[in-house]
C-alpha cells in the first residue's frame, strides 16, 4: 500500500476510483492492461489519500444531483477498506449532499455499509451491483481466489432486497473453456431471479485481454489449468475478444432466461437505470465523520 495525493476524483461521467489496483486477485481483470497507465504493481494499493476531502468539495459545489459511480477500476471493498474507510466516507457524502450511488463490487464486504446504501435509497437511489461469473464455489476459488465466494454474493444481494436496495449481477466474463456451459449460466441466471435482482449485465460469452492483463490471465491459466494456456493461443491467437465456443447459443439462451423471470438484460438499458437520478425527498443531515 502507499499513498497518491489527487487533484480530481470525480470522472466527466460522475465515477470515482477510490484506489488503484486491487487484491481480490482475479485471473481476468482488465483493470491489470498496460494502456491504463500504472506505474506501480497492481497489488500495491494506491490510496488517494486527499479524495474524500476533494469529493465533499465537488459535491457541494454541484448544482445539479445526479449518480454517483464507483468501482469501475478498483473494487471498493478491497481488504485494505476496513481500515482506510474511503468507501463508507463517499457514501456518507453522498447522503449528506443529496446524491445516489452505485458501487460495484465482489465482496459481500458491502453488507457492512447496508444502512447506508438504505438511507441513500430513501431519498436518491442506490444501486449495488455484485459480479457473479460462477455457480461452481471452487472454480470461483480459482478465478477469483481472494474474494467472497459465490453463495456469500448471492446471501448479501438477498439480504440488500430484503432492505429495498435495487441490484444488478454482472455476469461477466465468460472464460472460454472455463464457465461459458449452458448450466452454470442458467444456475447464475435462477440465482439471480431468487435474489429479486433488477438486472443481469452480460456483453456475450467471452472475454477481452489486452496487453497486461493478457500475460497475467496466461500465466494464472498456467498456475490454475495446465494445458489451457496452449489451447487458448492455438483458438485465438493475439486476438483482443475472445468469444467463446457456441456463443450465439449461449447468448440466445441466457436471453430467453432473463426474459422467463423479466429480468432486464439489454446492458443499455441497464446503465440507463444507473444513471437516472431520482428524488425521493426527504432531508437528511446527518452528522457525519
Amino acid at each position: 500500500m502507499h499513498y497518491a495525493t489527487v487533484k480530481g476524483i470525480l470522472s466527466a461521467k460522475n465515477g470515482i476510483n477510490l484506489y488503484r489496483g486491487c487484491t481480490h486477485g482475479c485471473i481476468y481483470c482488465d483493470s491489470r492492461s498496460k494502456c491504463y497507465g500504472m506505474t506501480h504493481d497492481f497489488e500495491d494499493i494506491e490510496v488517494k489519500e486527499n479524495a474524500i476531502e476533494i469529493l465533499e468539495r465537488e459535491l457541494r459545489r454541484r448544482r445539479r444531483k445526479c449518480m454517483i459511480g464507483c468501482g469501475a477500476m478498483s473494487d471498493p471493498y478491497i481488504p485494505l477498506e476496513d481500515r482506510i474507510r474511503h468507501t463508507e466516507n463517499a457514501l456518507k457524502l453522498a447522503l449528506q449532499y443529496g446524491f445516489g450511488f452505485t458501487l460495484i463490487t465482489k465482496s459481500d464486504r458491502a453488507l457492512r455499509d447496508i444502512d447506508l446504501f438504505a438511507r441513500i435509497n430513501e431519498t436518491a437511489r442506490c444501486v449495488i451491483q455484485m459480479t457473479a461469473t460462477t455457480a461452481d464455489e471452487a472454480l470461483c476459488a480459482a478465478v477469483e481466489p481472494n474474494v467472497s465466494g459465490t453463495a456469500a454474493r448471492f446471501e448479501a444481494l438477498k439480504r440488500l432486497r430484503e432492505r429495498g436496495i435495487p441490484t444488478v449481477v454482472w455476469l461477466t466474463p465468460i472464460l472460454p473453456f472455463i464457465n461459458d456451459d449452458q448450466k452454470n449460466m442458467i444456475e447464475i441466471v435462477d440465482r439471480c431471479a431468487e435474489a429479486g435482482v433488477y438486472g443481469i449485465v452480460n456483453f456475450g460469452a467471452g472475454l477481452t485481454l489486452r496487453e497486461g492483463n493478457r500475460e497475467y490471465f496466461y500465466a494464472q491459466l498456467d498456475r490454475s489449468f495446465p494445458g489451457l494456456k496452449d489451447r487458448y493461443i492455438r483458438t485465438y491467437g493475439k486476438r483482443y475478444v475472445l468469444a467463446a465456443p457456441d456463443h450465439a447459443r449461449w447468448e440466445t439462451l441466457f436471453g430467453q432466461r432473463c426474459e422467463r423471470y423479466g429480468i432486464v438484460h439489454d446492458p443499455e438499458a441497464i446503465f440507463a437505470y444507473l444513471n437516472a437520478f431520482e428524488e425521493k425527498g426527504g432531508n437528511f443531515q446527518p452528522a457525519l465523520f
